[in-house]
This record gives structure tokens, sequence and C-alpha cells, in this order.
């Protein structure tokens, strides 16, 4: 935990040094009364406002104060006001990018600095629609800024007409716009104005797509999903249609590909030429025009030598507000145009304009091969569980002569869970001449190893076959000659024939119907945490479930696709739904808070979002070993605390600690808190108190 004495190390004065050695509550109180004290910045309740080329008119204390903050960051770019809270140890950082040119600049993005935790928190105001505007830029600037004058007479303008009255109710984007309208308003540049009408009509608007272009400091989601599937081998090109400003395409060639891009505003005269993937990133949503957008699609998809990456926001909660409808999209207030799909129907349109079956990999990203053998191969991959080449148990003389030579067909069986054919596995020559045939080979590695763990290896490559075949069933299921050979090889290999596999994949995927046989399945899973209807499961417990529960699953994410940041999977028992839960401090803190939820009803594939606020009381999780396998790095760290928090009773009523308050209220009445993932006593916890509670625990014990 970092505690404000790290000051000393950043401090060049005695003075400071002597200031950071003091204790929390006293460094915290100086900062809180500096900032009511200070002649800069804008004060309000809760905080002080400065902007960045105002830091150096601080007390010395608010700047070394800004400077430890600052230390939690790897670079800072872009920020245009500093916050300082007074309610709690926190630093913010602020964009506004257009703070000089708008009148009332909207905020792009926060980052929050935790002084005590040494948390970081990231908010990105890119796609809201209404965002947090400023008023009284004058008050955040020093009176020499060179725009001071022109701000202040502006809020003195806005205040002789009362347009900052009731400041709450003008504190966003559309809340500000309202109030200029009722009072019949415009602003422009920095001057008051009324309007030439007070009634607009917009027949056919002029949408300014190149203001959807972002300017980003590392690849786009779209792009790096691609990038972490292994569709980039070497040599392999790369053209990005629509790059706006180029990062991706600068971006890819430094990672050695040859890499290009076209975009209609920023490099309009650049060739537009085929590739081996292409990029199609959160283009098609902002052409209002459907023929159009059609039309783009169509041209990617030309260009494609092997794979295209479609990618296209999707409507996964009501964002009509503030937007005005036009076409079948809206337009937004940046004057964009967005075409907001639902999951379901943006793979619609994709297979439906190029006569393809797209594959998921993200909640908005698609996936379209040009070859089918390698599409499947893909798809089949995804449902590979992991596995591990057993132990060498027994000392074989033979076997320890030839380890090496027989390391590469180890390596095989584990990744496929059979013997390979010759021109699967370059040793093969060399094994066949030394021993005969691979099954010989495969006998010594037998006698130093144990034959179950192998027997185990090639049934779970079974399942992952099972669970792909199955859900294949929903689209048009490959034919034998359109896989991959090493594919055709796994399935002869280890079902016998393709209609075998498939038969038995379709009985399994019968058994999806039946809540009754899921319910029991959850009860019975010998992984994940079993509440009264749902079953928890960590994602890097996925492929370690029943097969039945795997298919389950995937039944969400082969259509949907699986949200990228999502850390635990539940498994709903009396309904026939999915939810991925997003905590992001899964490892980091002993009881992180839910961020966000994605429910999918699988019976019409319908998405339920759902946003907690870090700020707010938002649920908390408990014994997080119960998620995750025995071998996950932290298991050990995780149950060492359920296993405390037991013996101090603080898990006795599940009910009551399910949100933050209530965990907290708990830790209270119990005179414990956390450091870490360990429980202490407090230590300003009544006397009297704690040894109630020791007594009480002792009495349990008995």
């Amino acid at each position: 935990m970092l505690f404000l004495s790290d000051w000393v190390s950043f401090m060049d004065s005695v003075e400071s040094a002597t200031y950071a050695s003091k204790s929390i509550p006293q460094q915290f109180a100086e900062i809180v009364r500096c900032c009511d004290c200070s002649q800069t910045g804008k004060r309000l309740p809760g905080a002080l406002y400065v902007h960045i080329s105002a830091l150096p008119a601080l007390e010395r204390s608010l700047q070394d104060y800004e400077n430890l903050a600052r230390q939690h960051l790897k670079k800072l770019e872009g920020a245009t006001l500093v916050k300082f809270s007074t309610d709690q140890p926190r630093v913010s950082y602020l964009s506004y990018p257009d703070f000089d040119t708008d009148a009332h600049p909207a905020l792009q993005w926060s980052v929050q600095v935790d002084l005590v935790t040494s948390q970081v928190g990231v908010r990105n105001y890119n796609y809201t629609d209404n965002p947090p505007v400023l008023h009284r830029k004058e008050t955040f600037v020093t009176s020499d800024y060179p725009l001071y004058q022109p701000f202040a007479e502006l809020t003195r303008q806005e205040e002789a007409l009362g347009l900052l009255n009731q400041s709450r109710e003008i504190g966003t984007r559309e809340g500000w716009a309202k109030r200029l309208t009722d009072c019949g308003i415009e602003i422009q540049g920095h001057v008051l104005a009324c309007p030439t009408s007070r009634t607009a009509v917009i027949s056919q608007p002029k949408i300014d797509r190149h203001k959807a272009a972002l300017v980003r400091n590392e690849l786009f989601k779209p792009v790096r999903v691609a990038l972490e599937a292994g569709l980039f081998p070497p040599e392999t090109t790369f053209f990005d249609y629509g790059c706006g400003h180029g990062g991706d395409v600068e971006r890819i060639g430094d990672r050695g590909y040859t890499s290009s891009g076209w975009d209609p505003y920023y490099r309009p005269d650049a060739p537009c030429g085929s590739a081996d993937i292409v990029n199609l990133g959160y283009i098609i949503n902002v052409i209002e025009d459907p023929a159009e957008r059609r039309e783009a699609l169509l041209k990617a998809w030309k260009l494609t030598g092997k794979v295209l990456i479609v990618a296209a926001q999707v409507l996964i909660e009501d964002r009509m507000r503030g937007m005005m409808a036009y076409s079948d999209g809206v337009i937004t207030r940046r004057n964009t145009f967005q075409k907001n799909y639902s999951q379901e129907e943006l793979k619609s349109y994709i297979d439906q304009v190029l006569g393809v079956d797209a594959i998921p990999v993200a909640l908005d990203i698609y996936l379209v091969f040009r070859d089918e053998a390698q599409a499947q191969t893909f798809r089949a991959s995804r449902f590979r569980s992991r596995a591990t080449t057993p132990r060498v148990k027994a000392s074989v003389k033979r076997f320890e002569q030839y380890k090496e030579m027989l390391a590469p067909l180890m390596a095989f069986f584990t990744e496929r869970g059979r013997l390979p054919i010759e021109e699967e596995l370059q040793e093969f020559g060399a094994l066949q001449s030394e021993f005969g045939t691979l099954r010989r080979a495969f006998q010594v590695i037998l006698q130093a190893t144990e034959a179950q763990e192998w027997d185990a290896i090639s049934e779970k490559r079974r399942q992952d076959l099972l669970v792909y075949l199955a859900l294949s069933h929903f689209g048009d299921r490959p034919k034998l000659r359109h896989l991959a050979p090493i594919v055709q090889h796994d399935i002869k290999a280890l079902f016998g024939n393709y209609q075998q596999a498939c038969t038995a994949a379709d009985l399994m995927l019968l058994s999806l119907g039946n809540l009754e046989v899921m319910a029991e399945r959850c009860k019975s899973s010998e992984i994940g945490k079993k509440l009264s209807n749902s079953l928890w499961v960590h994602v890097s417990a996925l492929d370690a479930l029943d097969p039945l529960l795997r298919l389950y699953e995937g039944c969400a994410s082969r259509t949907i696709g699986r949200p990228e940041e999502a850390t635990v999977v539940k498994f709903h028992t009396s309904k026939p739904k999915i939810t991925y839960l997003f905590y992001p401090a899964f490892d980091r803190e002993p009881h992180p808070c839910l961020r966000t939820s994605m429910q999918i009803d699988l019976q019409d594939l319908h998405v339920s979002y759902r946003d907690y606020d870090p700020g707010d009381n938002p649920p908390v999780l408990h014994q997080k070993e119960l998620l995750v396998q025995s071998d996950y790095p932290l298991y050990e760290k995780f149950a060492k605390l359920s296993r405390q928090e037991a013996d101090w009773g603080l898990l006795d009523d599940l009910g009551k600690i399910r949100d933050r308050r209530g965990w907290q209220k708990c830790l209270e009445e119990h005179c414990a808190e956390l450091k870490g993932h360990r429980v202490v006593w407090r230590k300003d916890a009544d006397p009297y108190r704690v040894k109630l509670v020791q007594s009480c625990r002792k009495k349990q014990e008995l």
C-alpha cells in the first residue's frame, strides 16, 4: 500500500520532506486546507479544479501532491485539468481537447489516481452522447493565460442573462443545449448571439463522418483481437479500409508486416490494394446511406485475401437520448451518423451481404474467412481446452536414451489427442526408422509415464470436437472435405468417422433443452461457485467444465461473442441464460467490485447490459477461490483469506454482504479490516467491542 510518506523521494527541500513524514490524516488535512485557500483554480464542493498550465502557481504542497499522483501513470498526454478531491486522497486528470476553441468543451476522458491504494481508474466519454461540459473557463486558469479575457467576458455575458443559474441543470451537453434553446441564445465562438431562426429545419443534414475517426495511442480493438488470435503469421499483409488517422496502419507496420490503408477524408489518394487481412473497423455503422454502407462492405471483402475483420457499434443500451433520427440510424451531437446494430443483426447483415457465416470474436467484432477450411479450423481452435504433457514418472533407459527424439511426438499427442500421420510430424521418418512404427515409439513413452493421463488427453480432445460440432449445427455444418486435413484426421482417430462424430454431437445438443439436466450438471460441477439458482465460473476455468456446460456457454459466445473483458461467467439454472461479469480488480482486490454485466437470453439472444458505478454501491465478490481451479496462480492466497474470514464469522450471512456497503458494515461490526488479502483488527476499534467479538469467536470454536 502506498502512503503519503512516499512523497520524500519526490521532494527537493527539507521543508517538503518534513511535511511528507506527517501522518496520513495530517497530510490530507493540509491538502484540503491548501485547496480551500488556493487563489488559483475553481473550488467546487468536494474538489479543486486547476488547468494544467496553472499548476506552477499552486502552493508547493499541492504541486508535490500532484507529482506523486503523476508517478502512478506511465504517461500523461492530453490532460487539460487536474482535479484535487477534498473528501478522499485522490487526484484526477481530465481531458477537454477543445478547451481553447469551444466555449463549453465536453469531457473526453478522465484518469483517477487513488493515493492510498495506488489504484488507477480510467473512464472514456468518447461514446457518450451527453458528456459533462465546462462553464466559467477563466476560473481554471491564471490571469496571464492567453485566452483569459475572452473566457471571462463570455462568463459575464452568460451571468447577466441568467444562463448559469441552477448550475446542476447545465452540467451536461444536453442540459446546456436545452438552457440555450429555452433562452433563445446561440454561442458563436466565445460570444453570445441571438439565432436568426428559433426553429431549425433539417432535411438532408451534412454528416461529418471524419469526426468519428478518433486518435488512439494503441492498436484499436478489432486489429488487436485478430493479432492475439494468431491471425498474423510472418509475411502477412494488412490493409485498413477506412483507416482514419492511420494509427493501426503504422502500428502493424512497426511489427514488421506489410501494412497500408485508405480513408476517404484523411487518405483519399492512397491506393486500395488487396491484402491477406483487411480491417473494416467501425466503418459501416457511421455511413448514413444504406447502399453506400453495403458497397463499403463488399469492397473490403473484394480486397480480402484471407480474413476480413468487421466491427460495428452494437446497441446494448438506450443510446437514443440526445440524438436525432435519420435514415435507419441517428445523428449524434457531434454531427456524426451512428447505425447501432444488435449483435445478432450485425451478424445477419454481414452474412447476407457477403454470403458467408461470420465468426464472432468479441461483442462487436466478426471475422470472415476466405477459405472455409481455415474458418472451421479457427472455430475448432476456440473450443480447444488446455492440456499439459504428462510428467515422466519412471526411469526407463530407452526413454532416457531417445528423450529428445520422443519429445515432438509427446507434444503432438498432447495437442491433438492422437498419434500423427507421416506429413504431420517432421520427425516421423526418424522415429519410424528407430522404433519401427510410431505406436512402438509411443509404447516407450507409456512405460515412462501414466497411460491414464494420455487417455484423459484423448478424451478431452474428443469432447472439444463434440462441442465444436454441436455448435456448428446452428449454422451450415461443414462437410468433411471442407475441414482442414488435420481436423479430418482428428475425427477419424477419435470417433471412427464423421457421421458418428456428428451424431454424438447432436445427442449432446438435445440435452441443452432440458433445464433440469443443466441444473443438475451445474450442481454436480467440481468447478465453480454454486449458488441457489446459478453456477459462477472464472473464464480461466471454462474449458475444464463438463462438456455440456461448455456447450451451454458456447451457444451464447458463438453468436454474440464472449466479451474480452469478462472475468466470470454465470450459468443460470432456472432460466436459459448466461451472464458475463466484469471484475477489473479480480486478482488485485480481496473483494472486487462488479463493474459491468452482460446477460444473454439463449431463447431469443436478447442482450441486457448493466454498468455499475464504482462510486455507488456495487456488488462485491467473496470466496474467489471457488471460481477458479486449484492451479490458478493466486488460488492459495484466495483460499487462505476465505478461511480466515470464515473463522472471523464474516461469511456467516452471505445475503447481507452482497454489496460494498453491506460488506463494510459487516467488517465494522466484527472490528475487522483488510490489509491486502488478510484480515486484521481495526486500529480504531473500541477495545470493549473487540473483547466481545473475541469472546463470541471463542464460543463458536467450542
